[in-house]
C-alpha cells in the first residue's frame, strides 16, 4: 500500500537499515549489462555481503544471488541471448538461486509481457506492462508500506516503471502503488517495479541478502 507520492526523485540523507550482523560469505552478483550497477554494489556492500559484477557465464557459477538493475529491458534482453547469459541465469534460478530484478530485472522475469515478444526469462507467474506509470518525465517517489521489511515506509523511486497487472496464485504480494502491483516474490525470485538502489534505505536489499543466505546455509547443511 503507497503513502504519499511526490516528484522528487532520490535525494535523501536518512540511512535506514536494520542492524544486521556482518555476513561476508555471502556473494550478489549484479547484472553489468546495462543500468546503475555501482549503487547496487554499494547497497549490498552496505549491507556486509560481498557484490560483484557480473559479465561473464562463469561468474554465474560463484554467486549466491543475482540482481537484474534497471535499463532497457529490450536491449538487457538481446545481450543476455547473445552471449548465453538468459539459459545460465534460468539454470542457477532452477536450482534455488535467489533473484531479484528491479524495473526492467522485473520485466524480463515475467512470463507476459503487454504487447512485446520481447526476449525475456519468463521465470516469474506475471503479467506486466512496461512505461506503466509514464515516460522519463513522469517519474516519481512514493512511501510503500512493504510489511516484510518493516517501519518505517519505504520510499521507492519509480522511472518509467513497470507495474505487474496479474500475478499467478503463489506469488506473494509485498506492496502496491496507487493499487497497482509494485513488488512481489515466488520462491526464491524478488521482483521491483521501482529503484530501491537510489535511496539510502537498504532494507530491500537486506530482504534479498536474506533470501541468498537462506539458500547458501541450506546447501551447506
Amino acid at each position: 500500500m503507497a503513502g504519499n507520492t511526490s516528484k522528487s526523485v532520490h535525494d535523501h540523507t536518512t540511512d535506514l537499515r536494520i542492524p544486521i550482523e556482518e555476513d561476508r560469505g555471502v556473494l550478489i552478483g549484479v547484472l553489468a549489462l546495462q543500468g546503475d550497477v555501482e549503487k547496487h554494489v554499494e547497497m549490498i556492500e552496505k549491507c556486509g555481503a560481498r557484490a560483484i559484477k557480473v559479465r561473464f557465464i562463469d561468474e554465474l557459477d560463484i554467486i549466491d544471488g543475482l540482481i537484474i538493475p534497471g535499463g532497457e529491458s529490450t536491449t538487457v534482453g538481446k545481450l543476455m541471448a547473445r552471449f548465453g547469459i538468459d539459459k545460465k541465469i534460468v539454470e542457477r534460478a532452477s536450482a534455488g538461486m535467489p533473484i531479484f530484478g528491479t524495473c526492467t530485472g522485473m520485466i524480463l522475469l515475467a512470463k507476459e509481457i503487454v504487447g512485446s515478444d520481447q526476449h525475456r526469462l519468463g521465470l516469474m507467474d506475471s503479467k506486466v506492462l512496461r512505461n506503466a506509470f509514464g515516460r522519463q518525465v513522469d517519474s516519481f517517489e512514493a512511501d510503500l508500506d512493504i510489511e516484510c521489511v518493516g517501519c518505517p515506509l519505504v520510499r521507492a523511486v519509480f522511472i518509467r516503471a513497470p507495474y505487474a497487472l496479474e500475478v499467478g496464485s503463489d506469488v506473494q504480494v509485498l506492496a502496491t502503488c496507487e493499487n497497482r502491483i509494485v513488488l512481489f516474490r515466488q520462491g526464491n525470485l524478488l521482483a521491483a517495479a521501482f529503484h530501491p538502489e537510489l535511496t539510502n534505505d537498504c532494507r530491500v536489499h537486506q530482504y534479498f541478502i536474506g533470501m541468498a543466505k537462506e539458500w547458501l546455509e541450506s546447501r551447506s547443511s
